[in-house]
């Protein structure tokens, strides 16, 4: 992520902010990528505290109307815990837009977010022809630490959500495509296999002992679905946290060079080296204030290679070229 110009003054602003550091209000435009002092802000902005600006006086940003379900206010925390989960939906737009995806130069169909809140119910999180479904619970930190360590995962965040279901949505956009299919199958395996009854199988038995060896994750090995919304998730990690080192004016001898753009880069085998050879030295920065490795996975040579399928394929960007 990129670090923004004040537009008002001196200083820099961060992708979050509603506001300067002397207190102008400003919103982000995601067709610039820049923030902007004037209105129209999102409807959202008071509400949840969306910073984007909309198209009209009273109209929601390019964002928020991708969500056509809300949580129900009743619930304890809803409204809090669903401003977090747009933050994160914003951010992770944003990476997306860089090659072009669901901003109005891509003809193609926009994700439809539905946002729900728990009750006594957990919320199932996934994809369906086009809906992305999100429990905003996830971002209290003791129900995400509590479902992490149940199902032993290394990582669990409201981005990483976001990045793995938007990644389903983004294989049935490229599905239309008959030699993307093709190609996918012989990286990937076929789809077609029955993906409730895999689930099962993975849930009851696990993953294959040699998991390591060809998946980036357990959960990856469980179906070819799976292995392609969590590479497609780890390829948005690895890009975005070497955009946003650079972005912050870090340097080191992985980076290409000093004006290095990796949503621009071609060659996926230089990005993915540089950003998991930063991953290096951040994990080892990580483990000095006693936290948990930013970035705690290991890169078989089988997942490098179904990374650099899935950069081939979403830096096409939206329109495919």
């Amino acid at each position: 992520m990129r670090v923004f110009a004040n537009p008002v003054g001196a200083g820099s602003l961060w992708f979050d902010n509603l506001a300067t550091a002397d207190g102008t209000p400003v919103g982000y435009d995601p067709q610039a990528r820049a923030f902007v002092p004037m209105p129209p802000f999102c409807a959202n902005r008071e509400r949840i505290g969306c910073n984007w600006i909309a198209p009209s006086q009273g109209a929601f940003c390019r964002s928020c109307a991708m969500t056509t379900l809300a949580p129900d206010p009743t619930i304890h925390n809803a409204i809090p815990n669903w401003a977090q989960t747009e933050a994160a939906k914003r951010w992770v737009l944003d990476n997306l837009g860089r090659w072009h995806w669901f901003r109005p130069e891509d003809p193609g169909t926009r994700p439809a977010f539905h946002m729900l809140a728990e009750g006594p119910t957990p919320v199932p999180m996934g994809h369906a022809e086009g809906v992305v479904t999100i429990s905003v619970a996830e971002v209290e930190p003791i129900l995400l630490t509590m479902r992490r360590e149940a199902l032993e995962e290394p990582y669990r965040t409201m981005i990483g959500h976001m990045r793995h279901e938007i990644s389903h949505m983004l294989w049935w956009r490229l599905s239309l495509r008959e030699d993307f299919l093709d190609a996918f199958r012989a990286m990937f395996g076929d789809e077609r296999i029955d993906y409730p009854a895999a689930l099962q199988y993975h849930y009851e038995n696990g993953p294959p002992a040699d998991w390591k060896s060809y998946y980036l994750t357990s959960y990856a090995s469980a179906h070819p679905h799976e292995d392609w919304a969590e590479t497609a998730a780890h390829l948005l990690h690895l890009t975005d946290i070497a955009d946003s080192f650079t972005a912050t004016g870090l340097s080191s001898p992985h980076v290409p060079g000093p004006n290095w753009d990796p949503y621009a880069e071609p060659d996926a085998e230089r990005l993915i080296h540089a950003a998991a050879s930063l991953t290096v030295g951040m994990n080892h920065v990580n483990r000095s204030m006693g936290l948990s490795d930013l970035y705690p996975f290991v890169l078989s040579d089988f997942a490098r290679q179904k990374l650099a399928f899935v950069h081939n394929w979403l830096r096409r960007g939206a329109q495919g070229y």
